[in-house]
């Protein structure tokens, strides 16, 4: 198996984004952003109104369009995949993502943020955006205080 490795994270206020490229320098992994086509604006984020764009994506799980692909996507093994946890779920762009390309045979491991939530549910609904040949690992929540050397450790455990 090829044991080149990315990390693909979808991030609105920069803590994923942040997690993201530590992961990259401890797992020495690509990055790869993952963006709508059309970026959220502020009241798009706005989870307190219930017509705001992400609270009718999460209601209806409608992922917007993605703005660019991962290139050479056939050339990983091992996919890191991070987002923010939204209403106990990956934003739907995620599920997007994970539709946009057959993971057939690759290693999927997600990494979340979050205020208050865990990442179980999120990860058991992901699970079935790939096929069956997806190989998965278990996820892990990260926030603020992760270090580089306990994201090595944590890659060390997962025997990558």
């Amino acid at each position: 198996m090829n044991d080149k490795k990315l990390v693909a994270y979808f991030s609105c206020g920069g803590d994923t984004a942040m997690i993201a490229k530590q992961l990259a320098k401890a797992a020495d992994a690509d990055l790869f952003a993952i963006k709508p086509a059309v970026p959220y604006t502020e009241a798009d984020l706005d989870w307190n109104d219930k017509n705001s764009r992400t609270s009718v994506e999460m209601r209806t799980m409608e992922s917007p369009e993605i703005a660019e692909r991962a290139e050479n996507m056939d050339e990983y093994g091992v996919v890191f995949l991070g987002f923010p946890i939204w209403w106990y779920l990956a934003p739907t762009i995620v599920n997007g993502f994970l539709q946009s390309y057959d993971f057939s045979g690759k290693t999927v491991i997600p990494f979340a943020t979050s205020g208050s939530s865990g990442i179980e549910k999120a990860e058991a609904v992901l699970r079935t955006k790939c096929s069956e040949e997806t190989k998965w690992l278990p996820g892990k929540l990260m926030n603020g205080g992760v270090t580089l050397d306990d994201m090595r450790e944590w890659i060390k455990e997962l025997g990558l």
